[in-house]
């Protein structure tokens, strides 16, 4: 018989809402366990946020020494280690997952290694490879067990040729073109990633822009950024089908296809349908990756005979993530979106803060910001410029480009646009919309202010430092009212 162990709070999921609810339920002195079946740090740590950075980040450096010339320098003959890329990711995430762990036993977290699901009112079960290894009761338990890539029928993943962002980081060959269906932050990263290692890469959107959940203006720019880059871009456009084409390039003079133990065959393409305005055309690559969305965690969890509720599969949760059934809270991507780190993170701090009786703030979803590390970069939070009229506000719209700012053309990124929007009468910050270099670090200073409920009278008497990119936050308030210097 199973002892039963006994918590104020137990975590299902140890992704970055379920580690970080699971640090500040610890520091806030709550008997805590966390129960993870694969790896500390869940996907974002191990097959998401992180390791893309490191892959963009090689393929960043590989570009800007394809291009080092118009910096004075010569860097003939610079080849990149395919391998080695792969290698130095899967490292990169295997530290922070350590890391993870580590911080786990800092803050005296009882981890448990296996799948958890309710078990009962206040109880959990710990299963391993289908045996039970724990009976657990707690108070509180927080169910964060994140999302999984959306399979498309008929795009089912292979492994080798229709992948996955999982299997997009991991190839074990650096393909010569491919197709990436979807057009959100995690298709135009590996687009991107692809692109500037020099991969022939063709984009399948089936909405009328790229990055839809942005601005329209900044959509219709990185749009032209990316086919500048040699990008193909199909918008409007859906993938209705694929088939593997035959195995080519024999021993010249060998017909017969059916030996395939011969070294001169290559892996056999893709023949992909793309149908646009009721008109079909066919592209041939050798991989395709399906970056089409989510679908949540929440099946087999043991909600049978629970009050909670699922909407399209996530659970659905009141602003301080509890669930109808009393006791049990919902964060993270399993929530429903946005399907963000920090969102899960944030929500983590929040859930465990109102548990705990600390004067909680419930999270603004129009302050969650969104970042897409592609090259350019996007960033934005809060109203785009349609949405804001969409509500009738009327509002002041603010523009600063990159080629306006003397750091910017010294690092050689004249390419980009700073974008703001306010309400006309409060001079309340609506919105912000950026593309170009480091955006997704200038981003930090619009999030402070819209948490803080700043004007645009904050930002204009704010010093920024010269000369730097954050000059440019400065130059677009002041160009929504009329009062830009630069430009």
């Amino acid at each position: 018989m199973t002892e039963i162990r006994n918590f104020d709070v137990v975590i299902i999921g140890g992704g970055p809402g379920g580690y970080v609810a699971a640090i500040r339920s610890a520091q806030l002195g709550l008997k805590t366990a966390i129960i993870e079946e694969k790896h500390m740090g869940g996907i974002c740590l191990n097959w998401g946020c992180i390791p893309t950075k490191a892959l963009l980040r090689s393929a960043e450096v590989y570009h800007l020494m394809q291009h080092s010339e118009q910096f004075g320098i010569k860097a003939k003959g610079v080849e990149f280690d395919f391998g080695a890329i792969i290698k130095r990711s899967r490292d990169v995430a295997a530290q922070l997952s350590g890391g993870i762990s580590k911080l786990m036993k800092k803050n005296k977290v009882e981890v448990f290694d296996g799948r958890g699901k309710l078990n009962g009112k206040g109880a959990v079960k710990v299963e391993k490879d289908g045996k039970k290894i724990a009976d657990i009761t707690a108070k509180h338990i927080i169910i964060a067990t994140g999302a999984r890539a959306r399979v498309l029928p008929g795009f089912e993943p292979d492994g080798k040729q229709v992948l996955t962002y999982k299997e997009a980081m991991v190839p074990d060959s650096m393909p010569k073109s491919l197709l990436v269906i979807g057009s959100g932050a995690i298709g135009i990263e590996f687009a991107s990633f692809y692109r500037n290692l020099g991969a022939e890469v063709t984009v399948a959107e089936i909405t009328d822009r790229v990055l839809p959940v942005e601005d329209v203006e900044i959509s219709n720019i990185a749009r032209k950024s990316f086919e500048a880059q040699g990008m193909k871009i199909h918008t409007g456009t859906q993938v209705s089908g694929i088939r593997y084409q035959e195995e080519r390039n024999l021993e010249p003079g060998t017909k017969n296809l059916e030996n395939k133990s011969s070294k001169f065959q290559v892996p056999s393409s893709i023949i992909a349908t793309l149908t646009k305005d009721g008109k079909s055309f066919e592209i041939e690559v050798e991989r395709v990756i399906v970056a089409v969305g989510i679908v949540p965690n929440s099946e087999n969890m043991g909600f049978e005979g629970t009050k909670i509720k699922l909407e399209r599969g996530h659970i659905k949760t009141n602003e301080w993530c509890e669930t109808d059934e009393k006791g049990v809270y919902a964060i993270g991507d399993v929530a429903g979106a946005p399907w963000l780190a920090h969102k899960a993170s944030h929500e983590a701090v929040v859930c465990i803060e109102k548990i705990a009786g600390l004067h909680a703030h419930p999270i603004k979803k129009e302050n969650i910001p969104g970042c897409t590390y592609c090259t350019p970069q996007v960033a934005s939070v809060g109203l785009t410029e349609e949405k804001a009229k969409e509500g009738g506000r009327k509002i002041k719209v603010g523009r600063f480009p990159y080629m306006g700012n003397g750091k910017a053309i010294a690092l050689g990124e004249p390419q980009g646009l700073i974008k703001t929007i306010f309400d006309e009468q409060t001079g309340e910050l609506l919105g912000a919309h950026m593309i170009g270099a480091e955006v997704t670090e200038l981003l930090g200073a619009f999030l402070v202010g819209k948490t803080m409920e700043a004007t645009e009278a904050d930002f204009m008497h704010t010093i920024f430092p010269h000369p730097t990119l954050s000059e440019m936050i400065h130059e677009s308030v002041l160009d929504a009212f009329g009062k830009v210097l630069h430009m």
